[in-house]
C-alpha cells in the first residue's frame, strides 16, 4: 500500500508550524520539510521527531534541502518567499517571490508531477497563477490558501463582538487575498442565524474592514515577520479534507473559468476540496454589490498576473 507522503517547501514559521499541526493530526505517514537552509530544515525535523513519544504520533519526518527527496509526493505546500514586512502591501513581494515561486513550482512538476499543490506563499491569488502557469498541472491540483485564513479571521471577530464561541461562527470570504477582498456577511452564520440580523450594519462595517487588514493588523504588531498560528490552521483544514476525502466546501484560490463571471484567473471563492484536489467551485449568488467587489478584486488580481508576466515571462 502507497505511504501518504506530503511535502512542505519552506520551513519558516508557517512551514514549521504547519508540519508540527499535520503530524500531531497524523495526515501524513512521511512528512518531508525542504529549505534552502539546510540546518534550518534538518533542524525542525529533530525537533518534531523527538516530539513523537510525548504526542504519540508516528509520522516519519525529515528535512533536507535537495528537491529529490519530496519524489512521489501526494501533497506539496509552498510557503517559499520573503515574509510581508511593516509597511509592505502583498503586491510589494511580487518580483521576489515570483522567482523564487516558479523555480520551487519548477522541482515539483520534475519529481512529484501527480501532487495536488497548496500555495501558500504571497501574493497568493499571483503566486497561484506562477504556479499553475510553471507546473501546466490541472487547475483541480494547484489550489490557494487564503480564504480559509480570511474568513477565521472573520468569524474570529465576530465572535468576539457577540461574545459567543467562534465555533458557532461561520464566515464566508471571496475574491483576490488583499485589501480588495470580500467578506460576505449575507451568507455568514451564527448559530444558523445570518450575522446581519444580530450585529448593526456599522459594526459589521467595521468587522468587514478589520477582516480586509487582518494580516496587516499582525505584521504591525510583530514588527519583524507575519502570522504564521492561524495560516497554518487554515492549511491544515485544506489537507485533512484533501487527504480524508471529506469534500469540504471551503474558500480558496481557484482558477476560475467563467464561474462567478471570472476567467483564467485564480480568485478566493467556495470549492469542495477532495483526494484529487478542487472537485468542483461553488457559486453562490451574488447582490450587484458583491458581483461589482468581486470584480473589482479580479481586476486587481489580473493587474498583478501581468506583471508577473513581464517580470519572469
Amino acid at each position: 500500500m502507497k505511504r501518504r507522503k506530503i511535502t512542505i517547501i519552506g520551513a519558516g514559521n508557517v512551514g514549521g508550524t504547519t508540519a508540527q499541526r499535520l503530524i500531531e493530526k497524523e495526515l501524513a505517514e512521511e512528512l518531508i520539510l525542504v529549505d534552502i537552509n539546510k540546518d534550518v530544515a534538518l533542524g525542525k525535523a529533530l525537533d518534531l521527531a523527538e516530539s513523537a513519544p510525548i504526542y504519540g504520533y508516528d509520522t516519519q519526518i525529515r528535512g533536507t534541502d535537495n528537491y529529490a527527496d519530496l519524489e512521489g509526493s501526494d501533497l506539496v505546500i509552498i510557503t517559499s518567499g520573503v515574509p510581508r514586512k511593516p509597511g509592505m502591501s502583498r503586491d510589494d513581494l511580487l518580483s521576489t517571490n515570483a522567482k523564487i515561486v516558479k523555480t520551487v513550482a519548477q522541482k515539483v512538476a520534475v519529481h512529484s508531477p501527480e501532487a495536488v499543490i497548496i500555495v501558500v506563499s504571497n501574493p497568493l491569488d499571483a503566486m497561484a497563477y506562477v504556479t499553475y502557469k510553471t507546473t501546466q498541472f490541472p487547475r483541480e491540483r494547484v489550489i490557494g490558501m487564503a480564504g480559509v485564513l480570511d474568513s477565521a479571521r472573520m468569524a474570529t471577530f465576530i465572535a468576539q463582538e457577540l461574545r459567543v464561541s467562534s465555533e458557532t461562527v461561520r464566515a464566508i470570504v471571496m475574491g483576490g487575498h488583499g485589501d480588495s477582498m470580500i467578506p460576505l456577511p449575507r451568507y455568514t452564520t451564527v448559530g444558523g442565524v445570518s450575522v446581519t440580523k444580530l450585529i448593526p450594519k456599522e459594526r459589521l462595517d467595521v468587522i468587514v474592514q478589520r477582516t480586509r487588514d487582518g494580516g496587516a493588523e499582525i505584521v504591525k504588531l510583530l514588527k519583524t515577520g507575519s502570522a504564521y498560528y492561524a495560516p497554518s490552521a487554515a492549511i491544515v483544514e485544506m489537507v485533512e479534507s484533501i487527504v480524508k476525502d471529506k469534500k469540504k466546501i471551503l474558500p480558496c484560490a481557484a482558477l476560475c473559468k467563467g464561474e462567478y463571471g471570472v476567467q483564467n484567473l485564480f480568485v478566493g471563492v467556495p470549492a469542495k476540496l477532495g483526494h484529487g484536489g478542487i472537485e468542483s467551485i461553488v457559486e453562490f449568488e451574488l447582490t450587484s454589490e458583491e458581483t461589482a467587489g468581486l470584480r473589482k478584486s479580479s481586476e486587481g488580481v489580473k493587474e498583478l498576473c501581468a506583471d508577473v508576466d513581464r517580470m519572469i515571462g
